[in-house]
């Protein structure tokens, strides 16, 4: 379950609703978990995620129909996914 695609363009969508300053102050290791415990609510935004448009307007419609839970863990993804990229980058 990887996202696709630019992922700024995914985090500036998050923060434009409002999700990614209250994800800060989360408890990760917890929300982990409760993704661990049911992984196909995240597969499914990831999904969308992936198969939607390539403008802005259009992802900010399609992220608007999932529940602020499920747009937190979408947000800490993105970040996984641009630490991982960012560690790769330095490290080649």
């Amino acid at each position: 379950m990887l996202l696709q695609g630019d992922l700024q363009r995914i985090f500036d969508a998050l923060y434009h609703l409002g999700v990614i300053d209250p994800v800060l102050e989360m408890d990760w290791t917890k929300e982990f978990e409760k993704i661990e415990k049911n992984p196909l609510q995240l597969a499914k935004i990831v999904g969308v995620v992936n198969a939607v448009g390539e403008t802005q307007e259009d992802l900010l419609v399609a992220l608007q129909t999932f529940e602020k839970t499920d747009l937190s863990h979408l947000a800490m993804m993105v970040a996984k996914e641009l630490v991982s990229y960012h560690s790769e980058k330095v490290i080649h």
